[in-house]
């Protein structure tokens, strides 16, 4: 079996509770979504975007290649849970060769991840608030999905994209959501990059203290590595 793979990349990481560690990327083609604010042309099914098939083993050949001192495998995308069957042989694989799997995630396909999630190691999850992404809520698919994770013991934590469009009213949902299952699950408010500003920071320091209301760690994390520019 192969996959549609982008790329295949040695980098830090940028967002999220381990900003800053080395990592690789593997970066699947496709997404089940389409975000307002997405930055990452390899969502869709366009064939105008450059990708490649590659088996398991291939995939495994260019991690090993590029992975010294390296923290975790991080999948990405895209939306790395449409390749289900696909990551049900890779991940075990990974998982033999040492490596930590750092699974990057919409958060909605909770079926495919509860397939899965045996093998996997750190969940990243989004929340896509409506007022952010500017599409339809996904509040029952996020909460099912975050609770196959807390309930597998798995190191999650949420990322939540803040605009100058996001209504408090989504912040305090997504907030009862993470609450919940787990207060003490870290949640980041991530500020939308082309929107940075005084404003937008405020904003964010505002919901923070929303956040701060019902869970333990709550932390305004841009995405840095479009600061330090690298991949």
């Amino acid at each position: 079996m192969k996959s549609r793979i982008v790329e295949i990349f040695q980098s830090i990481q940028g967002e999220g509770k381990y900003v800053g560690a080395k990592q690789v990327f593997v970066r699947f083609l496709g997404c089940n979504l389409s975000c307002d604010w997405c930055d990452t042309t390899a969502t869709g099914d366009s064939q105008q975007v450059s990708s490649e098939e590659l088996s398991v083993e291939e995939v495994l050949s260019r991690v090993d290649e590029i992975s010294q001192g390296c923290h975790a495998v991080s999948l990405t995308g895209g939306e790395p849970l449409l390749q289900k069957d696909f990551l049900r042989g890779l991940l075990p694989q990974l998982k033999k060769a040492g490596f930590i799997t750092h699974l990057e995630t919409n958060g909605v396909l909770f079926l495919e991840f509860s397939d899965l999630v045996d093998n996997v190691d750190v969940v990243a999850m989004d929340f896509k608030l409506p007022s952010s992404a500017k599409m339809s809520a996904c509040w029952e698919e996020h909460a099912r999905f975050l609770k196959v994770a807390v309930s597998h013991q798995k190191d999650v934590f949420v990322k939540i994209v803040v605009t100058l469009d996001t209504k408090e009213q989504d912040i305090c949902r997504a907030r009862d959501i993470v609450a919940r299952e787990d207060k003490d699950t870290f949640c980041v408010l991530q500020p939308e990059t082309t929107e940075i500003s005084s404003p937008l920071i405020k904003k964010c320091q505002e919901f923070q203290n929303i956040c701060l209301k019902s869970l333990s760690d709550v932390r305004i994390i841009p995405q840095v590595h479009k600061f330090i520019n690298v991949r």
